[in-house]
């Protein structure tokens, strides 16, 4: 069985400029349009079905939300969902501000 692995800021930089990892950003829909990491999609109830049914469960998922927490029970959801690569970010949005603001994929 695949486990939810919880990774820092920075590996979560470096997974992120890899092709293939999509972020995921499950914060409430006014925190995501005040401030996210660039080419991360929110995700929230009304838009998780077809999220699942639209992505490849092989692609590495990076999960996030405020301060680390939330994303690790998302986390969860998705491994039961069949996805095989799902990290959660430790420190959330909160900490990737501070440790890879500049993060972009080329």
């Amino acid at each position: 069985m695949t486990e939810l692995k919880r990774i820092d800021c920075d590996t979560a930089s470096e997974i992120y400029l890899q092709d293939g990892s999509q972020l995921i950003d499950i914060r409430d829909e006014e925190s995501y349009l005040a401030g996210h990491i660039a080419d991360a999609i929110h995700i929230d109830n009304s838009s998780l079905s077809q999220f699942i049914v639209s992505a490849e469960p092989s692609q590495p998922l990076l999960i996030y939300c405020y301060h680390g927490h939330s994303s690790q029970q998302a986390g969860y959801y998705f491994i039961e969902q069949g996805f095989e690569q799902v990290y959660s970010v430790d420190g959330g949005f909160e900490q990737w501000q501070h440790s890879a603001p500049k993060s972009k994929k080329p």
